[in-house]
C-alpha cells in the first residue's frame, strides 16, 4: 500500500475533539498556508481563501451558529443540535474555507467560452483544498470534521470578522486533539462504483 493511500485512510471525521494540541497556532497556520498554496485551482486562479479561528473567536463561531439555527430547528430537536455545537466549540479551532467570487467573475468575463464552468471549477478547487488540508492535519495527528453551515451563518460570520464581500463561505473544518477514534468506515461494492475498459 502506498504511503499516500495510507494518508488518505488516516483522514477521518473525528467528532470527539479536544483542545489539547501539541502544535502551536503558528505551526498549524503555517502548515495550512503551505497546503493551500500547493492545492490546485483552474487556470491557477488561486480562488481559495482561508480564515483561522482559535480561542474566543473559535467559540464565537459556534455561538453564532447556535443563534442562527435556533429559529430554524424544531424545538424538540434543538437540544441535540446544541449538544453537537457544544462539541465543536470544545475543539481547538475552526478553519473557514472561502472562494473569491471576484476572481471567478473576472475569469468568466475573460474566457466567455468557459463562463459556466468557472463557478464549478471554483467549487472543485475548494473541495480539493479542504481535503488536502484535512489530510495534512491528520498526518500531524490533528483530528478534524468538516461542517457546512453556510449559507445560514454567512452574513453573521462576515460581519463578525469583517470578511470581504467577495469571499463566499464554503465549509468549516473543526480541528482539535483526538479524544476518541472515528468509527469503522463502510465501503460500497466496487462493482457499483467503478468501470474499466480496454
Amino acid at each position: 500500500m502506498s504511503n499516500f493511500v495510507n494518508q488518505l485512510k488516516n483522514r477521518r471525521s473525528i467528532y470527539a475533539l479536544g483542545n489539547n494540541l501539541p502544535q502551536s497556532k503558528d505551526e498549524i497556520t503555517a502548515l495550512v498556508k503551505e497546503v493551500v498554496r500547493e492545492s490546485p485551482s483552474s487556470f491557477n486562479s488561486q480562488t481559495q481563501r482561508v480564515v483561522f479561528l482559535f480561542g474566543d473567536a473559535h467559540k464565537k463561531l459556534w455561538d453564532i451558529t447556535e443563534e442562527a439555527l435556533k429559529p430554524l430547528t424544531p424545538p424538540e430537536a434543538f437540544p441535540n443540535t446544541q449538544e453537537k455545537l457544544k462539541g465543536f466549540a470544545g475543539a481547538a479551532g475552526t478553519i473557514l474555507f472561502f472562494e473569491d467570487q471576484d476572481i471567478v467573475k473576472n475569469l468568466q468575463e475573460q474566457f466567455a467560452l468557459y463562463a459556466d464552468n468557472f463557478p464549478v471549477w471554483s467549487e472543485q478547487a475548494s473541495g480539493l483544498t479542504q481535503a488536502n488540508v484535512w489530510t495534512a492535519l491528520a498526518q500531524e495527528n490533528i483530528g478534524a470534521n468538516l461542517q457546512h453551515y453556510n449559507p445560514v451563518i454567512d452574513d453573521a460570520v462576515a460581519e463578525e470578522w469583517n470578511i470581504p464581500a467577495n469571499w463566499k463561505l464554503r465549509a468549516q473544518l473543526v480541528i482539535g486533539s483526538i479524544e476518541a477514534p472515528a468509527g469503522e468506515k463502510e465501503y460500497m461494492n466496487d462493482a457499483d462504483r467503478f468501470l474499466t475498459f480496454g
